[in-house]
C-alpha cells in the first residue's frame, strides 16, 4: 500500500468535498446511463423456454410469478461440474435477500443454470440460499442468450461472448437478462449485461471500493482469484500481541 499524506481533519475535509464533487458527476452519469438503458429498445421472445424448477416444469412466462419484470442471473454451472462457480456465488450471496424487495416492485428475479435441478438444489441448500434456482439444461435458453458455448465455439476462438466483444475459453459464462411482460402475455427482452457489465450488481466490490486498498486484485493469476465459496474461507491467523509473544 502506498504511504499516504497525513493531513488536518481541516485539509481531509476540503479533499473530501473535492472528491465529492467528482461523486456527483458519476452520480448524473449514472442516471443518465440508467435513462438511455430503459430507453432501449426490445425483442419478442418468440421461442418456448422449459425450465426444470423447485415446482416441476416451468414456462418462461411462470419464472414471472404474475409480475411484469423478470431478472435472470445466469448461475454458471455446467451440467458435468460438481459445484457452482465460486465467483456467481458472490453475486448470489449478494442477492439472496434482495428478493422480497424487488418483488415489491414488480420485479422476480430467479438463477438460472444448466447443471440438472438435483444439482442446484443440493448446492442451494449447501450455501443456505432460498431464491428460485431453476435448470435450463433441456432447453436453448443459455446458448440463445450467450452464456453457455459449444466445444466448437471455444475451439474456434471467435469472439461469442459479450455481443461479441471477446472469446470465452470455457463452456460457461456469466450474465444477466432482463425481460418484460405485458397484460396479453408477450414476453420481451430488454437488456442483457456481461463480463464488466455484471460490477453494478456486486455489492462486495463496491464495499470495498471503499477502503484503501480497494479491491486489491493486482498481481493475482486473474482478478478474482481470490474468491472462494462462502465456507472455503480458510480463517485469519491470530495476531499475538506484543505482551503474549
Amino acid at each position: 500500500m502506498q504511504t499516504h499524506k497525513i493531513v488536518s481533519r481541516e485539509q481531509w475535509i476540503e479533499a473530501r468535498k473535492t472528491h465529492l464533487a467528482h461523486e456527483k458527476e458519476f452520480t448524473r452519469a449514472r442516471e443518465r446511463l440508467g435513462e438511455e438503458r430503459r430507453a432501449l429498445p426490445w425483442v419478442k421472445v418468440e421461442k418456448d423456454y422449459v425450465f426444470d424448477g423447485p415446482n416441476g416444469k416451468a414456462t418462461l412466462a411462470d419464472l414471472f410469478k404474475g409480475r411484469s419484470q423478470l431478472v435472470v442471473q445466469h448461475f454458471m454451472f455446467a451440467p458435468d461440474w460438481t459445484e457452482g462457480c465460486k465467483s456467481c456465488s458472490v453475486w448470489a450471496d449478494g442477492f439472496e435477500r434482495m428478493i422480497p424487495h424487488l418483488a415489491a416492485r414488480d420485479t422476480t428475479l430467479v438463477a438460472v443454470s444448466r447443471a440438472r435441478r438435483s444439482k442446484l438444489e443440493a448446492f442451494k441448500q449447501r450455501m443456505g440460499w432460498t431464491f428460485d434456482w431453476l435448470s435450463s439444461a433441456d432447453s436453448d435458453f443459455n446458448y440463445d442468450f450467450a452464456v453457455s458455448f459449444t466445444p466448437q465455439e471455444i475451439k474456434s476462438g471467435d469472439k461469442v461472448y459479450n455481443f461479441g466483444t471477446s472469446g470465452f475459453g470455457i463452456e460457461e459464462a456469466p450474465g444477466i437478462s432482463v425481460f418484460y411482460r405485458d397484460d396479453g402475455g408477450n414476453i420481451f427482452h430488454t437488456y442483457s449485461c456481461f463480463a464488466r457489465g455484471l460490477d453494478m450488481m456486486n455489492a462486495a466490490y463496491h464495499y470495498l471500493d471503499l477502503t484503501p486498498l480497494g479491491r486489491h486484485e493486482e498481481g493475482l493469476p486473474y482478478p478474482m482469484d481470490w474468491v472462494r465459496l462462502r465456507d472455503q474461507y480458510q480463517p485469519e491467523p491470530v495476531q499475538a500481541s506484543c505482551c503474549h509473544s
